[in-house]
């Protein structure tokens, strides 16, 4: 008698989608007269823990609208049994979800529900964005433009590429401008970021700071690091950093560069001698967006050295493709009681009481 053993197959596909930020994998299981469909996914760049909601809420919410599916998430991945058209329909509502979830860094109850009751054409949007909005930031945090020179910041942003952000502590230069980079990464209009600032406190002589490189200028980058941090989860940006689609660094780390395909940021622009602020202006490559802030009233550069941001407005200021904005106290967001004693200062320097 001839005898053919049972034979399994196995049918393997790995699709790495950069976009949706995951790995699928498909298997097809077929056990004697019983074929099971098996749908594994496994998150990559995701925090499953967001993902997946406090005690797996969301989880179970999706269990709730496919409860004809056994959905198991462990770890990083989710395990989905069960008819293969259900199958292939939960895999669809599943990759809108991460498109979400990348979109706005969160995902809750009413986004779940809207996907996963639609028709699956739509555009999905926070009910509180509007058309200010910058990025999504962590936990689903809008950033935007909150005054109107800030909205003329982002304007110019997009009018020109190379533009100055002039003003004192508080207005948003920084932030608003870290802002318009995230999301000119995320849109793809360039393939890294760099984010720089004259280390000026330490003459940008760093030898002489305990601790390798990194060590040395974490404190003079902080204030670019607390913007991303607010801005990117933080497993996401350390493999930026990592892979250097985000850079940050002295601006000595310049010279010799040619940045294209990136949006630059120098930071703390009034404390940039003549040398240093030819030398960052003439770095612009192809594809580069360059914005510099600065406040000429918080100069930390030793008398008698003229600031490169003060010559460069002055050189600058009827060049075709450069914007200047100015912002004032009135777009102070911090505490309320920065914009006073911006004022209080103000009136004193105009009487030359000091």
């Amino acid at each position: 008698m001839f005898f053919c053993p049972q034979i399994d197959f196995w049918l393997s596909l790995c699709v790495k989608l950069i976009k949706k930020e995951r790995i699928r994998f498909f298997k097809n299981n077929r056990n004697t007269s019983l074929f099971l469909n098996e749908l594994i996914i496994e998150l990559t760049d995701i925090s499953p823990q967001d993902f997946f909601g406090q005690q797996n809420e969301n989880i179970e919410l999706l269990k709730k609208y496919f409860p004809k599916l056994k959905i198991v998430a462990r770890g990083n991945k989710i395990k989905v049994y069960g008819d293969e058209e259900l199958l292939e329909e939960f895999d669809k509502r599943f990759d809108m979800l991460t498109s979400q979830f990348a979109k706005y860094n969160k995902l809750d109850e009413n986004m779940i529900e809207r996907v996963l009751t639609s028709n699956g054409q739509e555009e999905y949007t926070s009910s509180s964005s509007s058309g200010d909005v910058l990025v999504h930031g962590v936990s689903g945090r809008l950033i935007k433009a909150q005054t109107a020179n800030q909205r003329r910041l982002v304007d110019a942003c997009k009018k020109d590429d190379m533009v100055f952000a002039i003003g004192p502590a508080g207005t948003g230069k920084t932030y608003t401008g870290v802002a318009l980079a995230v999301k000119a990464l995320k849109e793809k209009q360039v393939r890294r970021i760099i984010l720089t600032r004259p280390a000026v406190e330490a003459g940008e002589n760093l030898g002489f700071l305990p601790g390798d490189l990194k060590e040395k200028l974490d404190p003079y980058m902080q204030p670019l690091y607390d913007a991303l941090r607010d801005m990117i989860p933080t497993e996401k940006l350390a493999k930026y950093i990592e892979d250097g689609t985000i850079q940050i660094a002295p601006m000595a780390f310049m010279r010799g560069r040619t940045l294209d395909n990136a949006f630059v940021i120098l930071d703390e622009a009034q404390n940039t001698t003549h040398a240093q602020m030819k030398m960052f202006l003439t770095r612009m490559g192809k594809n580069a967006k360059f914005l510099l802030t600065g406040d000429p009233g918080q100069i930390d550069l030793p008398r008698r050295v003229i600031s490169g941001l003060k010559e460069a407005l002055l050189i600058l200021k009827n060049i075709d493709g450069i914007s200047i904005i100015y912002l004032d106290e009135k777009d102070v967001i911090r505490h309320k009681l920065v914009k006073k004693v911006i004022d209080a200062y103000k009136n004193i320097e105009h009487q030359n009481q000091f």
